[in-house]
């Protein structure tokens, strides 16, 4: 879709609403209606690249990650969740309607485009405490966190 849209993993709400929420296509994140509640908004790539700095780097990635192995594929490598972000790894929905990564990966929108076809997110991983920047499909469905006014 290139309207804003979204779904639960495997498009089952009763199974991963409450814990993992929903996957966004990147037009939801930008749409003038608003995702964010009063208040709220989702954050820039400036801004997730303000968070890293302030937690020290691509290091980041393991003081995002909620600790333990009851969301995450064990080794969950480097997880301390000292920022208290608890991130969590949603997976992704794709473009063409699969779904994948549930449980090795957690990804977040930003709001800034990076090509027509393409916008700039952020993702943890399972085996390593890094936080990496990437670009993707505007269609495909990942997680957002939202930020204070």
């Amino acid at each position: 879709l290139t309207t804003g849209a979204y779904c639960y993993y495997n498009n089952d709400s009763a199974t991963y609403s409450a814990t993992y929420g929903k996957l966004y296509n990147w037009y939801a994140v930008t749409d003038s209606r608003g995702l964010a509640p009063s208040g709220w908004h989702v954050p820039s790539d400036s801004e997730w690249t303000v968070l890293e700095n302030c937690l020290g780097g691509p290091v980041a990635g393991g003081k995002m990650k909620e600790t333990g192995t009851v969301h995450w594929v064990s080794p969950n490598t480097g997880a301390t969740n000292t920022s208290g972000f608890t991130g969590l790894p949603g997976g992704t929905r794709y473009n063409d309607g699969k779904y994948n990564l549930f449980g090795n990966y957690g990804f977040w929108w930003s709001t800034t485009q990076n090509l027509p076809i393409d916008a700039w997110f952020r993702f943890l991983v399972y085996n390593n405490g890094i936080i990496t920047k990437g670009s993707f499909a505007k269609p495909d469905g990942f997680s957002v966190r939202c930020i204070r006014d």
